[in-house]
């Protein structure tokens, strides 16, 4: 088994880098749920599979798959599409510029 744990620094890091501000008693709770993950995952690292064929899947179905047609009484035309817009221009919506703001 792994001997690697997560320590509060190790948290701090994390959340660090993704930005999301994590307290004292988050801390300790993600501390504590890493390191039961970490555990779970050594507990199936120590599991003896040689010999185990792989399966990709388990219920024998294959290509389930339909055709992708259009279903004509559930499709709009361009113009119901384009009826409650508030704002359209040959044929599309037309909508403020979303441009996100550096930080």
């Amino acid at each position: 088994m792994s001997s690697t744990t997560f320590s509060s620094k190790d948290v701090q890091r994390i959340a660090g880098l993704a930005k999301i501000p994590v307290g004292k008693v988050e801390e300790k709770e993600l501390t504590s749920g890493f390191n039961t993950t970490i555990r779970a995952v050594d507990e199936l690292f120590a599991v003896e599979v040689k010999g185990v064929e792989p399966t990709h899947q388990v219920t024998g179905l294959e290509n389930v798959f339909r055709e992708d047609e259009p279903d004509p009484m559930r499709t709009f035309t361009q113009e119901q599409a384009l009826s409650n817009a508030p704002k359209t221009y040959n044929g599309y919506f037309v909508v403020d510029q979303v441009i996100p703001q550096e930080e």
